[in-house]
């Protein structure tokens, strides 16, 4: 293809692109449909303020009668919501087969919610009609027309989705029109053409929407994908391509099954790659919190891979990529610049790296480390990376080991030797025999130039590490009241040498704060925990202010 070739192609996409989009989000219907979710209705309003924040266009928030904390969100909407962005919508379907629009329960909710606009969903594959359904097709399109008309007579906003849309044209192309077409003529203000399996491909997506929007002529078309095949979020942009102007997903891709289009990967693409507006200006750089935020008001892990949001987004770790970030910047290996969606470059550094890249990780971690140190670290890396060791899981660890090779030791404390015994009783026990403590643990230290010898009592031989070395610096930094471990890992890196492989312990610490990272690695399973401890003492330690690490000796207290 020519380069004449390739500029004619181009000028075809940009003129049949819509200058906007609209957003609607489907996360408090679709999304707590995901496996693992589940929504109280204080999640629902949070998750809801989000979007609105977000900049999204419409939040549908369900079904107003589908359960009672439905009922409750939309009854608490109006007075606990206040949405400056985004119109809230109800979710409901057409009237029953053979029914009445004007008793029908669905209908009546969706009137009853008091929302400005209401997505109604209909069968527009004949085989759902007339098995699913078990009516006729006449009669399934009576359903969609008379359920828009009514809802159009009582002043509301009409969104409908053709559900199953693409492989009911696929099977029968003369219907799923008819059904739309129906909608269409009864008023409905935009007609979602969905992929409620999942199945389809992006080249049939935008194919079909295009001959939709030329049978359709003046209605506007929406996109609604699920991910079966992987697709839904290339399927949206496809329908986009195609003449579609609003587009349904969901925050993070959750949703039934495999999920929905993520809406965090589809608005970036739409308005970085192709120019088309999605969010109101200035809103584009709040989708990494957003994304992050909602993760954590549903409770589940975000995923580090995830394209834009992810913490791995826009994270280097081979050598060749960080050291052309450290000449030319992230343009050399980054599609967009990280900062307009709201997350940043992170160097990775690991035994793939040089020591362009240990210059960039440690300017990222604000420790002064010259090209010789830097080169000489990096050496060390490689070989500790050889033993099992894993920094760029653990920047705790990694910024102690920097702070070290630049001439660096703190004088918190030294550690002489320490001890760890654990004890097990056979037989059964009786409730007068049980007792809480199990390990004991002894440890040895040097402070400001007195030995202190310690014993601590745990559950484990981490805890009881921990109490020992608490009991040892017996109140000299006030600061470690407030530090303590929120998760502990172990893993095994040589399975094949059974009970003497050697094993990595990764340490999750928080002072209420912040949150960092140790690793220890050794055959000996409370050597490596006591490596990844101290590390994480030492770090909270130098990152709590001076006058906590000198304690309330220095005024005359103490504790």
């Amino acid at each position: 293809m020519s380069d004449s070739d390739v500029a004619s192609s181009a000028d075809t996409v940009a003129a049949d692109l819509p200058a906007a989009v609209e957003i609607f989000d489907t996360t408090l219907r679709d999304g707590a449909q995901f496996e693992g979710i589940s929504l109280t209705v204080e999640d629902k309003l949070r998750v809801a303020e989000q979007l609105d924040w977000l900049g999204v266009r419409w939040i549908e928030g369900g079904y107003p009668q589908a359960n009672p904390k439905d009922e409750e969100f939309f009854r608490r909407a109006p007075t606990d919501l206040h949405l400056s962005t985004a119109e809230l919508v109800a979710f409901g379907s057409t009237r029953r087969p053979a029914g009445k629009v004007d008793v029908d329960p669905t209908l009546s909710a969706l009137v009853q919610a008091e929302t400005s606009t209401v997505c109604i969903v209909g069968k527009s594959w004949d085989f759902h009609v007339t098995e699913a359904l078990q009516t006729t097709l006449d009669e399934g399109v009576a359903m969609v027309s008379e359920s828009v008309e009514f809802l159009k007579g009582a002043g509301r906003r009409v969104f409908f989705d053709a559900e199953h849309f693409f492989d009911g044209y696929k099977a029968n192309p003369s219907y799923a029109l008819r059904v739309v077409e129906a909608a269409a003529m009864a008023g409905a203000d935009c007609v979602v053409l969905c992929d409620t399996n999942g199945g389809s491909l992006p080249h049939e997506v935008q194919r079909i929407t295009a001959e939709v929007r030329a049978y359709l002529s003046g209605v506007d078309l929406g996109i609604h994908t699920q991910n079966d095949s992987g697709c839904a979020v290339a399927n949206s942009i496809a329908a986009v391509l195609g003449g579609a102007t609003q587009v349904q997903g969901t925050v993070n891709g959750y949703g039934e099954r495999t999920g929905n289009a993520n809406l965090m990967t589809v608005i970036p693409d739409l308005t970085l790659k192709l120019g088309v507006a999605t969010l109101p200006d200035g809103r584009l750089d709040r989708l990494t919190a957003v994304s992050r935020h909602v993760a954590e008001l549903v409770n589940v892990p975000p995923s580090p891979a995830d394209p834009f949001v992810g913490v791995s987004a826009f994270a280097h770790k081979g050598g060749l990529h960080t050291s052309a970030l450290g000449r030319a910047g992230g343009a050399t290996y980054e599609h967009v610049d990280p900062a307009t969606v709201g997350n940043h470059t992170r160097v990775l550094v690991s035994d793939l790296g040089g020591r362009a890249g240990m210059a960039m990780k440690a300017r990222e971690l604000g420790v002064e480390l010259d090209d010789r140190a830097a080169g000489t670290l990096s050496d060390e890396l490689k070989r500790l990376e050889a033993q099992g060791w894993l920094f760029e899981a653990a920047d705790a660890s990694l910024e102690l080991l920097m702070r070290r090779a630049a001439g660096w030791d703190h004088e918190f404390f030294e550690v002489e030797a320490y001890r760890v015994s654990s004890y097990h009783r056979e037989g059964p026990v009786t409730p007068a025999d049980e007792v809480e403590v199990s390990v004991e643990a002894t440890v040895k230290l040097w402070v400001d130039g007195e030995r202190i010898a310690a014993v601590g009592e745990g559950n484990g031989p981490v805890n009881a590490l921990d109490k020992a070395v608490r009991a040892a610096l017996n109140g000299r930094y006030p600061a470690l009241n407030r530090i303590h471990l929120t998760d502990f890992k172990v893993r095994v890196l040589d399975g094949g040498s059974a009970t003497g492989a050697v094993v990595r312990v990764l340490i999750d610490s928080t002072d209420g704060e912040d949150v960092w990272t140790t690793v220890g690695v050794n055959t000996n399973v409370i050597e490596a925990s006591w490596q990844a401890l101290c590390d994480s003492l030492v770090y909270g330690l130098l990152h709590t202010t001076s006058e906590e690490t000198q304690g309330d000796d220095a005024q005359g207290g103490g504790t």
